[in-house]
Formats: C-alpha cells, structure tokens, sequence
C-alpha cells in the first residue's frame, strides 16, 4: 500500500454538467424525506439505558459496542455488523452530499450514485489491536477538536457554493475539493474511532 494512501478511501464525483438551480435553491426543504428516513435507521440500534435514559449500545445507529466487545474478547468482527454500518455510512454520506449540493440527484438509499466510500473488511485476529478498542475514542481527540473547525468552515463554503451554483450553475472546484475533504477527514476518524475497522491512525489531511 502507498503510504500517502489511508485505509478508509472517499471521494465524491464532480458534476460535468451544470446543476439545477431550483432544486438547490430549495435543497434544505427538499431533504426533507430522505433526512426523515435517514433518522429512522440511524437511530439508536440497541437502547440499552441507564437511570438517565442515555444509550451505551450504538452511535447514530453505526454499531460501536457490539463490535468492541467481539474484538476485546473473541477477536472476531462479525460480516453482518461490518457490512451494516458501512453500508448507512455509505447512505450517511449521499444524504451529506447532496445537502452540501455537490449532486443534485436525489440521495438513493442503495445506489452509490456518484459517492463512493469504501474499507476492507478486518481480519480481527491479525490486523486489529484487541486493546485498542478501548482507547481510540480518546486517541481520537485531536481530530475531533480540529473537525469541528473544519466543519463549520465547511458549511460556509456550502454557503458560497450555493450562491454561486445559483449564478453559474456551477460548483467551484476549489470549494468542492475543499468540503469533500472534510467529508473524507469525518469519514476516516468514524472508521478509526467507531466503527473500528482499521487501527490506522487518521492523517490530519483532506486529501486522499
């Protein structure tokens, strides 16, 4: 593997052809549904809950504590689990880029359509840490401090995009590289961090 190249790999196509100004014009609105649909299987899988009503079982309804506990102590990570919180990160992530107007098709809730997010299965026994589990939420600090940055800056290039998709029909190179990146930067830290795939610690980059 190239050692620029990360584990967790994402990109979003850039359109070649000019973008609808009325459906980006009312994107917000016309999320509507799909952001409804995506809050109903992202909620909580497993609510297990203390005397306060907080779950300890899942995070957005990507499995996190199933996964830890099969690695912790049986150094497995079950196919169905892995294939299930790639495939709502997938979901996850044509919902994000169509609200941030970087496609103006209507987010599908199977087809990549024109995001692509993709990881390789582990082989828990040989390319995870049984331990690390345990702490990569911590380790993971630092990205979080600097994704929030990033990603209010990243909705104000949505802002500029919108604008200028609305003038030009056009969304500007240098904005799409630029929240694309933060899309790729949130993707690779929920990978480490979450979801548990890789032991790889993320790169503090947006690009590929």
């Amino acid at each position: 593997m190239n050692q620029h190249t990360y584990p967790i790999r994402f990109s979003v196509d850039r359109p070649d052809r000019p973008l609808d100004r009325v459906s980006t014009f009312f994107r917000v609105f016309a999320a509507i549904p799909i952001l409804i649909v995506l809050g109903a299987v992202s909620a909580t899988t497993w609510d297990w809950t203390s005397g306060g009503g907080d779950s300890v079982a899942g995070a957005g309804g990507l499995l996190f504590l199933g996964p830890l506990l099969m690695i912790v102590f049986r150094r497995k990570y079950p196919r169905w689990w892995f294939d299930w919180s790639l495939e709502l990160q997938r979901f996850t992530n044509r919902v994000a880029a169509y609200l941030a107007l970087m496609d103006d098709r209507y987010p599908s809730t199977d087809d990549r359509q024109a995001v692509h997010l993709d990881y390789a299965y582990p082989d828990a026994g040989r390319d995870l840490n049984r331990w690390l589990p345990l702490v990569k939420w911590f380790l993971a600090i630092p990205h979080y401090l600097v994704l929030v940055v990033l990603n209010l800056a990243a909705i104000g290039a949505v802002i500029g995009a919108w604008v200028a998709i609305l003038v030009t029909g056009r969304y500007p190179g240098g904005l799409f590289a630029f929240v694309e990146g933060v899309l790729r930067w949130n993707n690779r830290v929920i990978g480490y961090a979450l979801t548990l795939v890789t032991d790889a610690y993320p790169p503090f980059r947006l690009a590929p």
